[in-house]
């Protein structure tokens, strides 16, 4: 197993038995579980990930951002979840499927922006990709 599998599947086990919570890094920041369909494959991936609650929904959308830590590349998970158009998300101890909605423009840029300012991670990400891709935000909408 790779050293990224091998992170997420400890990572999931500890979001599991611990009711959605995890310690390490992220010890204290919000955590879900993205479950997701290869878009060729058709084999179903749990990918965990920081999010952000919506500011007057946060029950019913939250946000995922495509940083993949800063690669010039996106993330696997988001080519499948907008080749699909839906998912789920495990937050806490619910499970619940998801429509997904890209971000663009001055919403993106203001929802990235929140994240940036709450976790400076994400900032670091996004100058590391300036010049090269603007990092995706991904609305998640409980169907």
């Amino acid at each position: 197993m790779n050293e990224a599998l091998d992170w997420n599947a400890k990572t999931i086990a500890e979001f599991r038995a611990n009711e959605g919570r995890v310690g390490g890094p992220f010890e204290g920041a919000p955590l879900v579980l993205l479950h997701h369909r290869g878009r060729r494959s058709g084999r179903e991936y749990v990918t965990p990930m920081m999010y952000l609650p919506h500011e007057s929904a946060p029950h019913e959308v939250v946000y995922v951002f495509a940083t993949k830590s800063g690669a010039p590349t996106d993330p696997d998970w988001y080519r499948n979840l907008t080749a699909a158009g839906e998912g789920a998300v495990e937050r806490g101890t619910e499970t619940y499927e998801v429509s997904v909605h890209e971000l663009t423009g001055a919403d993106r840029d203001r929802v990235y922006a929140e994240q940036a300012r709450r976790y400076p991670g994400f900032a670091e990400y996004e100058r590391k990709t300036a010049g090269v891709r603007t990092i995706p935000v991904l609305e998640l909408r409980r169907a």
